[in-house]
């Protein structure tokens, strides 16, 4: 049997869907008769392969969303019945997918389609077109509770939905205790000094609260006069410009650090280093930032909307993300108040125990399989 895993729209590994793929990859389990087989541009040849045995397929698009899109929606058929895939696994499932799926297709969906990531697109045909071709996928795989519900507010008449969270890979992300007595996390390029709080997501848009996280982080330290920073890591998206004027502008600008793209392989030294982890998103689809932060010992805190909830259990400190002064609160409790500190720390540790990348990836091939064998 021969499944292919489509890593186009994973944005080469820089993004929460590169980082999935990137995890899961490595993960796959070896069952007699079954070939892995990736395909996507020829720069991500090795983007994905290199800690795997997965052979790569190049296909010749031109490196740009709406050609990558309109591949799939017209010609991903015909290239899957020429390699002899007996089913795809599209990753990136909310973004590019075929019209119709002549060979059984299971998509992989991590965002939410109500976010403004769908709302705000240029073609405005891009929403209707993605829910159809979902539609009539053989299978969607929803990272999240709160992704399947949003996909069945959004009207999607699916065939089938399962539930698959992420996985964590704990051989990164696992509590240590420094030996070091420095001032400074020195992750080449950068030494970020302590004590700092740490935000990781992409500059996407205003759903992600960047800007609403700055102006908390400026009452906290107008209020406590205490030395910590803020590090916010992630890509630079549509909403960049944004965060960047909210941090030249606060009164606490020398406090606030902003990495830009940040490599996943560098963040479990980022969260050791940090006092806490703060996540104000309102419209997070799973949540993978936070449970890798307290899989390191960090405490989190974290917005009340989305997927957040469901994804730490009861071991965060939770807030509104329309209310600076909530967040500034959050924010004060979680750095001074240390018995709360060890509470979210064992709490969190306990937790994120439950989830690893080789369940994820047995799950994900045991459903694949499945869907083959209900299609003969």
């Amino acid at each position: 049997m021969k499944i292919g895993i489509d890593t186009f729209g994973c944005d080469h590994g820089r993004s929460g869907l590169g980082s999935y793929l990137l995890s899961i990859v490595p993960c796959l389990p070896k069952i007699q008769d079954v070939e892995y087989n990736l395909f996507g541009s020829e720069m991500d040849r090795y983007t994905y392969t290199s800690n795997s045995e997965c052979n790569f397929e190049s296909v010749s698009v031109p490196d740009s969303l709406t050609a990558e899109r309109w591949w799939h929606y017209l010609n991903v058929n015909s290239f899957a019945r020429k390699k002899n895939y007996d089913v795809v696994l599209y990753v990136a499932g909310s973004r590019m997918l075929p019209k119709k799926f002549k060979v059984p297709g299971v998509a992989v969906v991590n965002d939410v389609l109500s976010s403004l990531y769908f709302s705000h697109r240029e073609d405005s045909l891009f929403k209707y077109r993605i829910l159809k071709s979902l539609s009539e996928a053989s299978c969607i795989i929803a990272s999240s509770q709160f992704i399947k519900k949003d996909l069945e507010k959004n009207g999607l008449k699916a065939k089938r939905i399962e539930v698959i969270p992420n996985g964590i890979d704990h051989s990164m992300f696992f509590p240590e205790q420094s030996i070091t007595t420095s001032d400074f996390v020195d992750i080449k390029p950068f030494a970020i000094k302590k004590p700092y709080i740490i935000y990781a997501s992409k500059m996407q848009n205003s759903e992600k609260r960047h800007v609403e996280l700055i102006k908390a982080f400026t009452l906290f330290k107008e209020k406590t006069h205490l030395p910590h920073r803020l590090v916010i890591a992630g890509s630079e998206g549509s909403y960049a410009d944004e965060v960047h004027k909210a941090a030249f502008a606060s009164s606490s600008a020398s406090d606030i650090f902003i990495t830009g793209y940040f490599p996943h392989e560098n963040f479990p030294e980022l969260y050791r280093g940090s006092e806490a982890c703060i996540c104000p998103s309102v419209n997070e689809g799973v949540g993978l930032s936070v449970l890798e932060a307290m899989a390191t010992g960090v405490p989190v805190a974290c917005s009340k909307s989305g997927a957040l909830p469901d994804a730490v259990g009861k071991h965060a400190i939770f807030f509104e993300s329309d209310s600076v002064e909530d967040i500034a609160l959050a924010i004060e409790k979680i750095v001074t108040e240390q018995k709360l500190r060890e509470e979210l720390i064992s709490g969190g540790l306990e937790w994120t125990s439950r989830f690893s990348w080789d369940k994820t990836a047995l799950s994900t091939v045991e459903l694949l399989l499945d869907v083959v064998k209900a299609s003969k």
